[in-house]
């Protein structure tokens, strides 16, 4: 971004990823600040329970052992998200694997897992395009989740999901393992240029599917986008125009193209590492098992955690942070 050209302090175009990045800067000084007020006044309720053991001093001690462990988390996670892309939005996709109605009814209670995580977050979730299932669940969906750093903190959860349960399909009670592949892209089409040729991408319209307004199946205003050079295909179906659903396809599409391009950097790097992490069918990054036994396992991290009902009602942080540890500690090695 260069500053120095006439009249480029009027553009809000220029001005917005600078605002940001001061935004995030000052964000950051004031959490430091915050952690370090938090020891101080921990360190003088130490030296008062030294003197006066009351109860009164002893619990209010205790209550500012929390709120300094609290703090000095929250700085420790702004440590491990320092990626280039952390602090942007993320693009999250689910898609079912093979198993029909059952794998699509896990797609849609993973979508209900992210969108309540964001919700305990207070972050912002827009569904960008969603498939209904033939009998129940989604075939697809792509969400927009906005938030201070939600790539940074999602990123975690690409991979494939395992489910195990007795099946609510299946008359006979059989336990069935169903999977569903999630895919989470930065959103940083607002800070690069990413080239993408006219002739390269074939356009289709047709008609959106499921329930909506006056314009849902009575006008062609889905957008489907295929980028010939890649294969990569994506749609948008969900807003009233066509217009606004080919802005947000070519957005994602952007997106992905970009995500392919890191990818391909990182594999480069990590080449001659056998045991790179692979994302593909049947190399599960995770496990929700709720027959016979209950338990989440992150096979990543080893973490295990029985409150499976809580993970699946949102309760992903204690996942999401062992897991940038755990990255953290290979970059370390």
């Amino acid at each position: 971004m260069d500053l120095s050209q006439p009249g480029a302090w009027d553009k809000p175009e220029l001005l917005t990823p600078l605002l940001q990045e001061k935004s995030h800067l000052t964000d950051l000084v004031d959490q430091w600040d915050t952690l370090l007020a938090a020891k101080e006044e921990l360190e003088e309720w130490l030296e008062m329970a030294k003197d006066e053991q009351t109860q009164d001093i002893l619990e209010a001690l205790d209550d500012q052992i929390q709120l300094f462990q609290k703090k000095l988390e929250e700085a420790e996670l702004n440590t491990l998200l320092a990626g280039a892309n952390d602090s942007a939005p993320a693009l999250l996709e689910i898609h079912p694997g093979a198993g029909g109605t059952e794998a699509q009814d896990w797609a849609e209670m993973l979508l209900r897992m992210f969108v309540r995580w964001a919700e305990r977050h207070d972050f912002k979730v827009k569904i960008l395009d969603q498939l209904p299932g033939d009998e129940a669940g989604i075939k697809s969906v792509t969400l927009l989740i906005d938030g201070v750093n939600a790539f940074g903190l999602l990123k975690s959860e690409r991979g494939i999901h395992r489910l195990v349960r007795i099946s609510p399909f299946d008359s006979s009670g059989r336990r069935h393992t169903s999977f569903a592949s999630v895919d989470v892209y930065p959103d940083v089409t607002r800070d690069i240029e990413i080239e993408i040729r006219d002739e390269d991408v074939r356009i289709d319209v047709f008609r959106a599917s499921g329930a909506g307004g006056q314009h849902v199946n009575k006008t062609s205003s889905a957008v489907r986008l295929t980028h010939a050079p890649t294969g990569i295909v994506v749609s948008c179906q969900n807003e009233k125009s066509q217009h606004r659903n080919k802005e947000i396809a070519f957005k994602i599409l952007k997106a992905r193209l970009y995500e392919r391009e890191q990818d391909k950097i990182a594999q480069e790097k990590q080449a001659q590492y056998a045991d790179k992490d692979a994302i593909a069918w049947g190399s599960q990054i995770r496990s929700y098992i709720l027959q016979p036994y209950r338990m989440v396992k992150d096979h990543r991290t080893s973490t295990d955690i029985t409150q499976v009902d809580d993970v699946l009602d949102g309760d992903l942080d204690t996942l999401i942070r062992n897991y940038l540890l755990y990255i953290h500690a290979k970059k370390q090695a």
